[in-house]
């Protein structure tokens, strides 16, 4: 059953924290109305309206891989007049952290305000509840709605460009000669091996659990794996894959046993790295030669870019390019 609620322009309360909203709201038609939609199948009518996916994190199957996971409450705030919808601000409760966030949780990166005119994003967000996060917004949208709503900065994503690339060979030739050097290195370390390299064995997405638990440990963090609702999250992007996006899976076997495995989702002209496990204890040098063998085997499917997604984790800035990300905050 769908969940509607019904808002009038008079119930339009800006918060202090942005600048201009009130202006926005006084130069719009009155025949606004607003509608919280909670009903899944609804939101997953209003996604494919509005949305008009740009990268993975608009596509409706990889954000409803975290509700089939996480079964959070959808919390969609639908702008509209009497003649058709005009934007929409997909979100859900986090039941674990008391706000509100992106539907898809806070994992979300590079997102996108789905409206028809820029004008009409600050009137949702005056009507947005709190305490709310909105975190990883994609600087086009930030920078499109200048200073009418008062973003924050937010740790930067990393990608590599790969059009002028033959191969990993001409993406090292860009490095500083250290750099270059300790990349090689690290492959020549796991070459001497003789690694096999199995592409799209998704079973092998078990091991990439394990691996990347205990190598999370072992740096004295808790891992995201050990919460089973993360497992099927990822199990369902799986699943979900072949529709608005594909999926890969690369492992790397060494005398018999897993030194790694990464899942890549495909989507446009980008090459996700989504999730990885590596078993840097045993085979240092194993995260580098990944990094070569994705830049090999994303330039062969004639992808563009590598996204390697969020945070810098003390290496990402060495080797990639930085795009900055942008919060808004309400509470």
């Amino acid at each position: 059953m769908s969940d509607f609620t019904a808002l009038s322009r008079s119930s339009f309360s800006p918060p202090d924290s942005n600048i201009g909203i009130t202006g926005f709201i006084g130069s719009l038609p009155k025949d606004l109305d607003i509608e919280i939609v909670s009903e899944i199948e609804h939101c997953h009518n209003l996604w494919q309206e509005l949305a008009n996916a740009k990268t993975l994190f608009d596509t409706w199957e990889f954000r409803y891989a975290f509700y089939l996971g996480y079964h959070y409450r959808p919390y969609f705030i639908l702008l509209k007049n009497q003649r058709e919808n005009l934007a929409l601000l997909p979100l859900w409760y986090d039941e674990d952290e008391k706000q509100y966030t992106w539907f898809g949780s806070d994992w979300q990166e590079e997102v996108r305000f789905f409206s028809k005119d820029p004008k009409y994003i600050p009137v949702l967000l005056s009507v947005a509840p709190f305490p709310l996060l909105l975190n990883a917004i994609s600087p086009k949208s930030a920078f499109l709605l200048g200073k009418t709503v008062a973003f924050e900065p937010d740790a930067a994503k990393y990608v590599l460009q790969l059009e002028k690339f033959s191969n990993h060979e001409d993406y090292l030739a860009t490095l500083k000669k250290n750099e270059r050097h300790s990349m090689r290195k690290d492959r020549r370390r796991i070459e001497r091996q003789a690694p096999e390299i199995i592409f799209d064995n998704f079973a092998d997405f078990d091991s990439l659990v394990e691996i990347s638990k205990k190598r999370i440990t072992e740096k004295g963090r808790v891992p995201d794996w050990h919460d089973p609702r993360r497992i099927e999250t990822f199990k369902q992007v799986i699943n979900l894959g072949g529709r608005s996006y594909q999926n890969r899976i690369i492992t790397v076997k060494i005398n018999g046993k897993i030194a790694g495995v990464d899942l890549i989702c495909l989507f446009g002209n980008t090459y996700f790295t989504v999730k990885c496990g590596y078993n840097v204890a045993e085979f240092p040098g194993i995260g580098n030669y990944f990094n070569l063998i994705e830049i090999d085997d994303a330039i062969k499917l004639g992808f563009k870019k590598i996204d390697f997604l969020q945070n810098n984790y003390t290496w990402k800035s060495r080797w990639f390019e930085a795009v900055p990300l942008f919060k808004y905050i309400k509470s």
